[in-house]
């Protein structure tokens, strides 16, 4: 059994409150979980300390028995210093594709056709 420590959604339409929960991984998203180990409110501002609240020596413990973070969950991990995360680098994220490459060539092209 995969354990995940994940965020949980709850809250009304169009104001997400999250969960954070010790999960098996097979599980839904809302569905049914282990342990709530924290929450996260995204509608405080960033430097509420509300915002996200978590109980770390029951996520230490989890961690130690095989619970694996996601991604956004090993943030908040990291912005409280009990794990590292990596930064993620993806430099050809920023670049155009192949059509919006060819409108600009195009573009440059006639610029400098309609100067001549």
């Amino acid at each position: 059994m995969s354990l995940k420590i994940r965020l949980a959604r709850g809250g009304a339409k169009k104001r997400p409150f999250y969960s954070i929960v010790v999960a098996d991984s097979r599980s839904p998203r809302d569905g049914r979980f282990i342990e709530k180990v924290g929450t996260y409110n995204p509608i405080l501002k960033a430097d509420d300390p509300n915002r996200v609240t978590l109980k770390l020596d029951r996520i230490q413990d989890w961690m130690k028995k095989g619970a694996l973070p996601t991604d956004r969950v090993a943030r908040f991990l990291d912005q409280v210093g009990v794990m590292k995360r990596e930064p993620r680098s993806n430099p050809s994220k920023a670049q155009p594709g192949k059509k919006m490459a060819e409108r600009a060539a195009s573009r440059a092209g006639g610029e400098a056709a309609s100067e001549a």
